[in-house]
């Protein structure tokens, strides 16, 4: 049996993610009160039921933009998402429930976020990879498995007197954060949204800011999910580039995820051969290529809203023209419908 989720059984969603080897953070059932209170997004929820035992969850966000299209996304501003279930059955009436959903609300594609190939029969994007990585309980073999090169630049930050923070808001993150995407040519999200993922989430979501002699340099918001710790949101000023605050702020993620006893590093999703993609490389990651899986509903071909399509260059480029405080305000408009 489909049921529509409600707030009352968060307990038992979560429940059955944090039991699922596939379960992921984004298939939270908080994500639903975090979409909804920052970006006015319609979700749907879905679980399935067996003798009073749930045996899958979906997770979908719609997505409707004049700029950007109309989709259904399970996860929207999410790197995972998808079907969650525990057999065949409950695994295929959540997928006919889904399209069915596409169709009722005449979206353009129906998109599902999933690490490994669960539609074979649907195309999916070749662009993403995440990147993962198992940490050793010893810190000093954490940091001796970054390769030379990368090594150096997390000394180096130790060397000029960089140190980490936990910060209770997210005030000096958003600064950080909204300078590097405006500087990438990126909308930058509202400030509320990451104030929202901070009330929600409490002491699952972090953020770590980097002070040198008092200064901000760089921050970081992540989000701990059983054993694994998950840098997701995070920038840096001017001053981080010679001062290599991003390579330290990273180290610190890791060796304060380890004190806690986190085992797996997931340094998050990159489009292949970007900057990102590269920088996490060099760290030692191996890219897992990521399976966003599509159903073509009125599309004739996989939607391709992001900043490699050609046809954004142009705004791309002018966008890193704008004077930050603009960006901000602006930004925020754009970025509800960029999930």
């Amino acid at each position: 049996m489909i049921k529509l989720f409600e707030p009352a059984q968060s307990e038992r969603w979560d429940h059955y993610v944090m039991a699922a080897a596939d379960g992921s953070f984004f298939h939270l059932a908080a994500w639903q009160q975090v979409i909804k209170q920052a970006f006015g997004h319609n979700t749907y929820y879905y679980y399935t039921e067996q003798d009073g035992e749930i045996t899958g969850i979906l997770p979908l966000t719609h997505v409707n933009s004049l700029l950007f299209g109309n989709s259904l996304v399970s996860n929207a501003f999410c790197v995972y998402g998808g079907i969650v279930a525990s057999n065949d059955e409950a695994f295929s009436a959540l997928q006919t429930q889904a399209q069915q959903l596409a169709r009722e609300l005449g979206v353009d594609s129906l998109e599902m976020r999933n690490r490994q190939q669960c539609h074979s029969d649907w195309p999916h994007k070749e662009l993403y990879v995440t990147f993962r990585k198992e940490l050793d309980p010893d810190v000093e073999k954490n940091l001796n498995a970054i390769p030379r090169k990368q090594r150096a630049m997390v000394r180096a930050g130790i060397k000029a007197g960089l140190v980490s923070v936990i910060d209770d808001n997210v005030e000096r993150l958003h600064r950080a954060y909204s300078e590097s995407v405006r500087n990438l040519g990126t909308p930058v999200f509202p400030k509320k949204y990451f104030q929202i993922l901070q009330d929600v989430f409490g002491e699952n979501c972090e953020v770590l800011t980097i002070e040198h002699e008092g200064e901000l340099v760089a921050s970081v918001m992540s989000f701990y999910f059983k054993d694994e710790v998950l840098p997701y949101y995070g920038g840096g000023t001017d001053a981080a580039r010679d001062l290599k605050g991003n390579d330290f702020m990273y180290w610190e993620v890791m060796r304060r995820g380890v004190e806690k006893g986190c085992r797996v590093f997931d340094y998050g999703r990159s489009k292949i051969g970007t900057g990102s993609y590269r920088f996490k490389k060099h760290w030692g990651f191996e890219p897992e290529p990521l399976f966003y899986e599509v159903d073509l509903v009125k599309a004739k071909q996989i939607p391709e809203i992001n900043p490699l399509n050609p046809k954004y260059r142009l705004f791309i480029a002018a966008w890193k023209r704008l004077p930050l405080p603009i960006s901000q305000l602006v930004g925020p408009w754009l970025a509800k419908d960029l999930g």
